[in-house]
C-alpha cells in the first residue's frame, strides 16, 4: 500500500506505483503479455450475462453515496483532477445510472443483434432466411490512449473492452490516471480475476526519478509507447485531429486503430418555445449542458443559437443564462484552474469586453454587430457573450459560453458550416411537433446526435458515438453458411 495525494491504494496496476519508479518498456511489455494470459484464463470464456451482471452490480455502487471509491473520488478529485466535488458527484451518477443490465442487453440487441452473439453462433430471423449464422470476437488486446482529465471516454472504453472479453491497456496522459485507477481499483473489489485482465498507467514524462531533458523525455516516452503498440491488435484514441495522426505512424501495419478526433457541439432554441413562461426552464437546461464536467468534453455546447421572433430576445436569454450560472457556482462551482488556461480565459474576455465598450459608446455601429458580455467577479469561473454576429465561435470551455441569434434553422446551420461534420451534438429546445423535423435536417446537415437541450451531457447507453456503433470496430465477425 502507498499514498498518492491522499488516496491509498494496493499496488495492483502500474499506475499505482510511487512517482519515483522508472517504467520501461520491458515493463510495459510484459504487463501486456500478463493481459494476454489473463484474459484467457479469466475472461475469455465468460458469459455476456455474467459480465453485464458484475459491470451492472459495480454501477451500483458506484451511486452508493457511501461507497469508498466513489467517496474517494469526491473527496481527493478535486485536488487530483481540478474538478469540484459537487461537478464529480453529478458527472459520476450521469455516467454510473445508465449502466443496467436491460440496457446492456438493449445495447447489445442494436449493434450485434442478438444479445447472445458473443458467446455462440447465433441467428436473427432474418438470417435464418439465408441460412446463415454468426459470432463475434473481441481482440485479444486492446490499448486504450486516453486524453486528459475527463472520465467518462475511458472508463466508457472500459467497460466496452469487458464485454468483448478484451485483455486492456490504459495509457493514461500524465496526471490524468485518478478516475481510471479509481475504476480499476473498485473492479478488483469485485471481482479481481476480472480485474486482472486490466492495466492502468501513466507515462509520467521522468526517469530515474530525475527530470531529463525534452529531448530525452521524448525518446524515453516513445519507447514506452512502442512496446504498448508492439503488443496491442487495436489501439482506441480520443484527441486532436493531430494526436490521431501521430497514432497512426506509429503503429505496425497489423494494428487497427480506432481514433475519435475532434468535434464539437451547440444548441438550438427555437422561437416557439421562447414564452415568458418556460424561458427559465430553458435556461437551467442550458446551464445543465454548460456546468457537467465544465464544458471540456465532445457533448459541450460552444454555442447557444436563439431565434429571433419569441417573447424573450436572443439578448435577453444571455442574460437570463449568466444569473443562472453565477447561481449554479454556489452550488456547483467550477473549480480551480491552471494558471495559463485561467489567463487565456481572461485574455478572451478582454476582447469581448473592448467590442461590448465600443458597440455601447457609438451610435454608428450596426446592430448586427452588436456585443455583450457577462462575467464572474473576481474570477473566471463563468462568463456569456452575446454576440449578434450568427457565425460558430469555439469557446475557450471551462463555462465560457456564446449565445447568437438566428433568425431560423437554415441561418443557423449557414452560420456553423465551418464545423460541418465534426458535429458530435445539438441539444434542441423547440416545440414537440417540429422536433422530428428539426432532427431529420440536422441529420442530412452532418450532426451525428440531436437531443432535447439539458441533455447533451448525458447520452444513453446506446449511443452511437460520433455516429458510429460502440461495438462496430471493437469486434471481429464470423459467419457460418450452413449447407
Amino acid at each position: 500500500m502507498f499514498a498518492d495525494g491522499g488516496m491509498t491504494l494496493s499496488n495492483y496496476f502500474l499506475a499505482d506505483l510511487p512517482q519515483e519508479t522508472t517504467l520501461t518498456p520491458t515493463m510495459v511489455a510484459e504487463a501486456c503479455r500478463a493481459l494476454k494470459r489473463n484474459r484467457e484464463r479469466h475472461l475469455a470464456n465468460r458469459t455476456t450475462r455474467s459480465l453485464t451482471v458484475t459491470l451492472s452490480d459495480l454501477a451500483k455502487d458506484w451511486l452508493n453515496c457511501d461507497f469508498q471509491f466513489r467517496k474517494l473520488a469526491i473527496d481527493q478529485g478535486p485536488a487530483a483532477t481540478g474538478f469540484s466535488s459537487a461537478t464529480i458527484s453529478n458527472g459520476l451518477d450521469a455516467f454510473f445510472k445508465p449502466l443496467t443490465t436491460e440496457n446492456f442487453e438493449a445495447l447489445l440487441e442494436q449493434d450485434l443483434g442478438r444479445v447472445d452473439r458473443l458467446d455462440v453462433l447465433t441467428a436473427t430471423s432474418v438470417e435464418e432466411k439465408t441460412r446463415r449464422m454468426s459470432t463475434v470476437t473481441g481482440y485479444e488486446l486492446l490499448a486504450h490512449v486516453a486524453a486528459g482529465n475527463l472520465p467518462c471516454p475511458a472508463l466508457m472504453s472500459i467497460v466496452l473492452g469487458i464485454l468483448t472479453r478484451s485483455g486492456q491497456f490504459v495509457k493514461c496522459a500524465g496526471g490524468a490516471s485518478f478516475f481510471p485507477r479509481l475504476f480499476a481499483h473498485s473492479l478488483h473489489q469485485a471481482d479481481p480475476k476480472l480485474a486482472s485482465c486490466l492495466e492502468i498507467a501513466e507515462w509520467r514524462g521522468r526517469t530515474n526519478g530525475q527530470s531529463e531533458t525534452k529531448k530525452a523525455e521524448a525518446t524515453i516516452l516513445s519507447e514506452l509507447t512502442e512496446a504498448l503498440f508492439t503488443e496491442a491488435d487495436c489501439v482506441t484514441a480520443t484527441g486532436s485531429d493531430e494526436t490521431l495522426a501521430s497514432i497512426r505512424r506509429k503503429l505496425p501495419a497489423r494494428v487497427k486503430l480506432i481514433g475519435y478526433g475532434h468535434q464539437v457541439s451547440f444548441g438550438y432554441v427555437a422561437n416557439g418555445v421562447l414564452s415568458s413562461v418556460n424561458t427559465k426552464k430553458l435556461v437551467k437546461s442550458a446551464t445543465d449542458d454548460i456546468v457537467a464536467w465544465n464544458q471540456l468534453g465532445c457533448l459541450s455546447p460552444h454555442v447557444i443559437y436563439v431565434e429571433h421572433g419569441g417573447n424573450v430576445s436572443a439578448e435577453q436569454f444571455a442574460e437570463f443564462l449568466a444569473t443562472e450560472l453565477n447561481n449554479r457556482e454556489t452550488q456547483e462551482p467550477r473549480g480551480g484552474l491552471p494558471t495559463e488556461v485561467a489567463a487565456a480565459i481572461a485574455s478572451r474576455r478582454s476582447i469581448y469586453e473592448t467590442r461590448a465598450a465600443y458597440f455601447q459608446s457609438s451610435r454608428d455601429i450596426p446592430d448586427y454587430s452588436a456585443t455583450k458580455i457577462w462575467k464572474s467577479e473576481n474570477s473566471t469561473a463563468w462568463t456569456v457573450v452575446y454576440e449578434a454576429e450568427p457565425k460558430f465561435q469555439a469557446s475557450c470551455l471551462n463555462r465560457f459560453i456564446y449565445v447568437k441569434g438566428i433568425t431560423d434553422l437554415t441561418e443557423m446551420l449557414q452560420s456553423a458550416d465551418s464545423v460541418r461534420m465534426k458535429v458530435s451534438t445539438v441539444g434542441v429546445a423547440a416545440p414537440s411537433e417540429k422536433m422530428k423535423d428539426i432532427a431529420l435536417e440536422l441529420a442530412r446537415w452532418g450532426a451525428t446526435r440531436v437531443c432535447p437541450l439539458g441533455q447533451m451531457q448525458q447520452p444513453p447507453l446506446t449511443w452511437r458515438h460520433d455516429g458510429r456503433p460502440a461495438f462496430g470496430d471493437l469486434l471481429r465477425w464470423t459467419d457460418y453458411e450452413m449447407e
